[in-house]
């Protein structure tokens, strides 16, 4: 699997839909999705899957120059519920295609998610491998080199994959994404309805380098949640046998919706050709973490995005994009 920073074909994006996920929210989320999808749009071709009902909708919102492709979908996740893109001899292009549950069957129904990365992959013509794993794209990242983050609190729940050890999972991780290396991180934020994917705690910015979301408040829900993955990353070594460099972000302070904490993360940002799309949440951190996204990533630009509409759905900028490689 490529690192997220190689070149890509384009992005894919799924319409807001579920009315559940949310509620009074919606045309606000939908705003959001279309302007993420412009700003990435400048730097890539993007492929916005929508229900064929709102098509008409996506299409205005979108406006020219991105693609509304109908397909039936149940919910607007697509880095969990689309396959995630690998690459093989020669360049040649395959995805993966997860076992899905909607995270635990939280969310129902799921079956027309469940196989949309079929869907995408026969859309576009390129071979799918179905893994024995039920898992989404947002709880692994990959260097390019070999080497995965994950987390024990999704990948292992047994509201996915009951009776699965760590090094079944890491075998199934080595077949389908070509990688050696899985660095297992605790877990992620309280009130994720993941279950704590790693894109919202911790992820590459080039090989051998990492950032982690970490928690200045000792008394703090996921101060030390986030402590543990910090001296994980700081102890570990990537498949090329480097130690890891670790950058820190600091998580922004806690925002409730509806009696629940919102899984407010700067990390949850969207490599795309030449650009950074990193979610902004109006808080005294935001300047802090795009300081550190500056340094992490000087050849890129870093294009700041409200992200507040998206994240009271459960997830944030990476959670709704997906990049294809370029071949």
């Amino acid at each position: 699997m490529p690192a997220e920073w190689a070149p890509h074909k384009r992005c894919w994006m799924a319409w807001p839909c579920r009315k559940r996920t949310w509620g009074d929210g919606l045309d606000a989320a939908r705003e959001a999705y279309a302007h993420v999808a412009q700003e990435i749009a400048a730097f890539e071709p993007v492929v916005m899957v929508c229900p064929p009902e709102d098509v008409a909708e996506a299409s205005l919102a979108c406006g020219t120059g991105i693609e509304v492709l109908p397909v039936d979908i149940d919910d607007s996740w697509v880095r969990d519920t689309g396959p995630s893109f690998v690459l093989g001899d020669g360049g040649r292009l395959a995805g993966v295609d997860w076992q899905y549950n909607a995270w635990g069957e939280i969310y129902q129904p799921f079956d027309k998610d469940a196989v949309l990365a079929a869907r995408l992959c026969e859309r576009i013509k390129v071979p799918r491998f179905p893994a024995p794993l039920v898992l989404e794209g947002g709880a692994i990242h990959v260097d390019g080199e070999g080497t995965v983050l994950a987390t024990e609190s999704s990948i292992l729940n047994p509201n996915r994959n009951p009776g699965l050890d760590r090094e079944a999972a890491e075998q199934i991780l080595r077949d389908y994404l070509g990688i050696a290396k899985v660095i297992w991180l605790t877990g992620g934020l309280e009130d994720d309805d993941t279950d704590g994917h790693v894109d919202n705690v911790a992820c590459f910015a080039a090989p051998g380098v990492v950032l982690a979301l970490v928690s200045e408040d000792p008394s703090d829900g996921n101060f030390a949640v986030l402590e543990d993955n910090l001296a994980r990353l700081r102890r570990a070594t990537d498949a090329r046998g480097r130690s890891l460099r670790v950058a820190t972000v600091p998580q922004p302070a806690r925002q409730m919706r509806n009696d629940r904490r919102l899984p407010l993360s700067h990390l949850n940002f969207y490599i795309a050709n030449g650009a950074v799309i990193a979610p902004s949440f109006a808080v005294p951190e935001d300047d802090r973490a795009f300081r550190v996204l500056k340094e992490a990533f000087p050849r890129r630009t870093i294009v700041v995005v409200s992200a507040l509409d998206i994240v009271v759905g459960g997830g944030g900028i990476h959670c709704i994009t997906q990049q294809e490689p370029a071949t």
